[in-house]
């Protein structure tokens, strides 16, 4: 494997390196980069280490520390867990992209060593490895496979710098098969580096609830009958725009539904042609587009909805199943990508490309099938706890170190 920039290796004298002592066998600082976010609307992959830190804070071994790289926007969404674990501050995160890498590439190889860090866990290396150990994580390849999603500097950015930051790690961690796929056929990668460890879905607060209490909470936005429920960002590759003209095809037999998009309009030009399709389709009495709201504010909208639609053209994960299915609400969602995977046999799959495919799936979710649904959803969402997450996630951490210390 290839040494990092930074990493050290004993000089090739004739004569032994100095032992390592007892304090640092079992040492272990873990610098976390949780700067590639905006606070101000984060993603569902920044609600994960929201959930993931305090776990994996619960099981550290003696002589273990996490060190959370955050910013001071950032900081509030991850309080004090205990002596082991202690803040980095960086002057900003992705609310200022430019200056956040930036900072990642030259104040890292500085400030990671004068806290005296072994391993680096980040999505992309910095120029100079700061650390002896790098564990990348890799949570999507939209530079690839939804170029459309990033502009053409961090499109440029990515693809720069993914093939030199998996070359660089001593392992690399996903979060489903798809994207291990995706990883294979844009990069090259030692395949024993990969390890898959899925996310999960926070049951103390996604469960069910009262429909009925849920559908007057939500009657605030707008949402006055029953309704079906499209959940994320509005990207493009989202494909809330196949949604909408899925809607059209079915609306009559949908009995006066409405249809409530929440999510942000991150992408302005897609968010105006999709309220001008509404427009075209002349389904615009049906269509409620609430906007993005706290991640943890969408529990009332799963309980209440009849059916949660997630017909995206391409997700490594795809969070909202989960959330829905632990909320015992039905899911329509895509026959491609990571979507089958993670719903597990407990949705309705339908072709993206197709807005009969995905009108039909609607209607099905939403007959007679909708109890079978709602069952094997809850029993598909319990397999996916965040302590379970952690644990794995400490244990390649702890594999990553251990097998730079014995190549030192």
């Amino acid at each position: 494997m290839t040494t990092p920039a930074g990493a050290t290796r004993s000089p090739d004298t004739g004569t032994s390196p100095p032992p390592e002592s007892s304090d640092d066998r079992t040492r272990l600082r873990i610098a976390m980069n949780l700067l590639s976010d905006d606070p101000r609307q984060p993603s569902g992959a920044y609600w994960c280490w929201t959930r993931i830190v305090p776990e994996m804070a619960n099981r550290l071994l003696p002589g273990e520390e996490l060190h959370l790289m955050v910013s001071p926007s950032g900081r509030r969404y991850f309080p004090d867990s205990g002596d082991a674990v202690h803040h980095i501050t960086y002057p900003w995160s992705n609310e200022h992209r430019v200056l956040r890498t930036a900072s990642e590439h030259l104040v890292s190889p500085v400030l990671l060593p004068l806290r005296h860090i072994d391993l680096l866990s980040t999505a992309i290396a910095p120029l100079v490895n700061p650390t002896r150990s790098l564990v990348i994580h890799m949570k999507t390849m939209h530079a690839f496979t939804a170029p459309e999603s990033l502009s053409i500097g961090a499109r440029a950015y990515r693809r720069l710098n993914y093939q030199r930051s998996v070359r660089l790690a001593d392992a690399i961690i996903v979060n489903s098969n798809s994207l291990r796929d995706e990883i294979d056929q844009y990069l090259e990668v030692d395949p024993q580096k990969v390890s898959l460890i899925y996310e999960a879905v926070d049951h103390d607060i996604f469960k069910p609830g009262s429909r009925d209490a849920a559908r007057a909470h939500v009657a605030s936005f707008g949402i006055s009958r029953p309704f079906v429920l499209f959940v994320s960002s509005l990207w493009r590759y989202k494909n809330c725009d196949g949604l909408l003209h899925a809607w059209r095809l079915a609306r009559d037999e949908l009995e006066g539904r409405q249809l409530v998009i929440l999510g942000a309009e991150r992408d302005q030009q897609y968010s105006a042609e999709l309220h001008a399709l509404v427009d075209t389709l002349g389904i615009g009495d049906d269509v409620v587009f609430v906007g993005a709201v706290q991640n943890e504010e969408t529990v009332p909208f799963y309980q209440g909805a009849d059916v949660l639609v997630y017909p995206s053209f391409n997700e490594t994960f795809g969070l909202p199943i989960l959330e829905a299915m632990a909320c015992a609400c039905p899911v329509v969602t895509s026959d491609v990508s990571s979507m089958p995977e993670i719903a597990g046999g407990a949705a309705v799959l339908a072709d993206p490309h197709d807005p009969r495919s995905i009108a039909r799936a609607m209607l099905e979710a939403t007959g007679p099938a909708a109890s079978t649904l709602r069952t094997e959803g809850l029993n598909r969402a319990r397999q996916f706890n965040w302590g379970a997450i952690a644990e794995a996630t400490l244990d390649v951490y702890r594999a990553a170190a251990e097998r730079r210390r014995r190549r030192r």
